[in-house]
C-alpha cells in the first residue's frame, strides 16, 4: 500500500504531542535525514540519497506552495512570505541573494539552515532536499520546470548555503 503525502495524513500533532507540542530537536531530524540517506545508498547506489532527497523536496515544496503561497503572483512576495514562513518554522534565516524573475534566475542564501549548519566539512554540498524544496515551490509558482542547485554549503566549508535556481 503505497502512502499519500498530504496534509491530512500529518495529523493533528498538536492533539497527539500534548507535552511536545510541534517542536523536535535538529540532532532527531538530521538523525532521520541522513539515516535515511544512508539507508538508500546502501540498497540503491552511491548518489541516489541525494536524487531521492531532491524529489522529497520537490514534493514538499509543492504542497507549501499549495498551503501557504497559493495566493502570491509576485516573485518578491512569495520570497518575503517563504522566509517569514521558514523563520516561523525554525528551518533557516532566508535571503534573497539575486533575483531576475524575467530571466527565471534566483539565487537564495539561507542562513543557520536545519540541514547542514555545523556539520563538518566534508568536500560537498549536501542539502539536496533544499534544492527540491526550492524548485518544487518556484515550479508551481511560475507553472513551469525549475531546477535548483546548491553552490555552497557548510559542508563545503562556508557558513552558509547558496542555491542556484532556474526556471526553464
Amino acid at each position: 500500500m503505497k502512502f499519500e503525502l498530504n496534509w491530512e495524513n500529518l495529523g493533528n500533532i498538536r492533539e497527539g504531542r500534548p507535552t511536545f507540542g510541534t517542536d523536535c530537536p535538529v540532532l532527531m531530524y538530521r538523525l532521520l535525514q541522513f539515516s535515511l540517506r544512508n539507508v538508500i545508498e546502501t540498497e540503491s547506489g552511491e548518489g541516489k540519497g541525494g536524487e531521492y532527497l531532491y524529489k522529497a523536496g520537490e514534493l514538499v515544496g509543492r504542497l507549501i506552495h499549495k498551503k501557504f503561497l497559493a495566493d502570491i503572483k509576485d516573485t518578491d512576495e512569495l520570497f518575503t512570505k517563504l522566509a517569514n514562513l521558514l523563520y516561523e518554522l525554525k528551518v533557516c534565516i532566508l535571503r534573497v541573494e539575486k533575483s531576475y524573475p524575467d530571466k527565471g534566475e534566483f539565487v537564495l542564501t539561507a542562513s543557520e539552515d536545519l540541514d547542514c549548519s555545523g556539520v563538518p566539512e566534508i568536500g560537498w554540498p549536501i542539502c539536496q532536499f533544499d534544492e527540491g524544496f526550492v524548485a518544487g515551490i518556484l515550479s508551481v509558482f511560475t507553472g513551469k520546470h525549475a531546477v535548483a542547485k546548491e553552490v555552497d554549503c557548510w559542508a563545503t566549508g562556508e557558513r552558509f548555503c547558496r542555491i542556484e535556481a532556474k526556471v526553464e
